[in-house]
């Protein structure tokens, strides 16, 4: 079973407990929490065999977006893969802020932001991968969690950046221990490069919480670097 599909089940129990706890306090139906019950576990078994877990992360998701600090540390999160791939010469493709528009776009998981990594795929099917180019993708991926790093003083997200990352590192050869080393020598690489740029990461910043187009955003992360030469 899914991850998702646990925290599905784990609120289905919480709901059964606390109705069990409350109900006889405010009167409440013991046949409103069944019912919500079996509609969640329901919803979590469909889930796990049919959706991939797509809709579990989509529901929760959406149950998370409704707290502003949730929003806002994912729009600082994503930025950070945004600006490091803009800055490193990656081509961002797209970004998405939520599992709901990951969804729409054919994309896995919670979403974030894409690049063009055909080059990467290329190097690792031939199964030699250029230092400069794992370098590269290595620090893209943990931008996310130093950007949180930065702006929050800890991550909460990044749990799929840091599989990515290993999981190319193990295809390469390279033992847990190690891939840990990268993985903390990566989130440092990353913070330099947003602290030497903080004025053009919240620049992005405020423009991808506008939904902003990735030239716009590539245009606000130009027009900081001119203000700075003027």
């Amino acid at each position: 079973m899914s991850q998702t599909a646990l925290n599905l089940v784990a609120i289905s129990v919480f709901i059964m407990t606390l109705s069990a706890l409350l109900g006889p306090l405010i009167n409440l139906s013991p046949t409103i929490p069944a019912v919500a019950t079996f509609t969640i576990l329901g919803i979590a078994t469909f889930d796990s065999f049919s959706l991939q877990g797509k809709g579990g992360t989509i529901f929760l998701d959406w149950i998370a977006s409704f707290s502003p600090q949730h929003r806002d540390r994912i729009i600082h999160h994503e930025a950070g893969h945004f600006l490091v791939a803009h800055l490193l010469g990656i081509p961002v493709t797209g970004y998405t802020l939520s599992a709901w528009e990951a969804w729409k776009q054919g994309q896995p998981g919670q979403g974030g932001v894409t690049v063009n990594d055909e080059e990467l795929a290329s190097q690792l099917q031939q199964g030699k991968i250029t230092t400069q180019m794992l370098e590269r993708y290595s620090t893209v991926w943990m931008a996310g969690i130093a950007a949180e790093s930065l702006v929050f003083n800890q991550a909460e997200g990044g749990f799929d950046d840091q599989s990515k990352l290993a999981a190319v590192l193990k295809t390469i050869g390279f033992s847990d221990a190690v891939c840990q080393q990268k993985q903390r020598f990566h989130v440092l690489q990353a913070k330099t490069l947003l602290q030497e740029n903080w004025p053009s990461y919240q620049a992005l910043v405020a423009a991808m919480r506008e939904r902003a187009t990735i030239t716009t955003c590539q245009q606000a992360i130009a027009n900081c670097k001119i203000e700075a030469m003027s």
